[in-house]
């Protein structure tokens, strides 16, 4: 059987506070939906906006960053794959499906990222233990000198 290709891509905002969780192992776990929204012409020729809701899950690292800098609203770019569980429900006994993003890559943006003044305007985090940051015309990183932040505030 040849080989797939299972990648998802998504910018939004996120709709409520990330659910923090650690399973039996001590793993860091965080759950959390994320609003994309899409414009389409209606019938009469006018634009609405479409608004689709993800699922996300991130572990480890990326959950701890989720934790800590993430809320409802803020907007992220993430890049996972997608993943569809089920379960026999124990009440019903009827089988329930789940569909998830699988978060690698986290990236936070503008508008409502972070928790506190320190909280990084711009910047991501991946599975590597690699953080990216958004170029500023003025320089290849954002400086955060004048808010008297320095690279020992920022957790990844």
């Amino acid at each position: 059987m040849a080989k797939g290709v299972n990648k998802v891509l998504l910018l939004g905002n996120v709709g409520k506070d990330p659910e923090i969780r650690s399973t039996a192992g001590g793993m860091t776990v965080a759950s959390f939906s994320l609003a994309t929204a899409d414009r389409q012409k209606d019938a009469q020729g006018n634009w609405t906006d479409k608004t689709e809701w993800h699922n996300l899950v991130c572990f480890q690292r990326t959950a701890e960053v989720v934790r800590d800098y993430v809320k409802k609203g803020t907007q992220i770019f993430v890049e996972g794959k997608i993943q569809t569980r089920s379960w026999d429900d124990k009440t019903s006994g009827e089988k329930k499906y789940k569909t998830e993003i699988l978060v690698n890559e986290l990236t936070l943006l503008g508008g409502g990222a972070g928790r506190g003044e320190g909280a990084p305007a711009a910047g991501g985090y991946s599975k590597s233990n690699t953080a990216s940051y958004a170029s500023t015309p003025a320089a290849s990183s954002p400086s955060y000198e004048d808010q008297g932040i320095t690279d020992d505030d920022i957790p990844f």
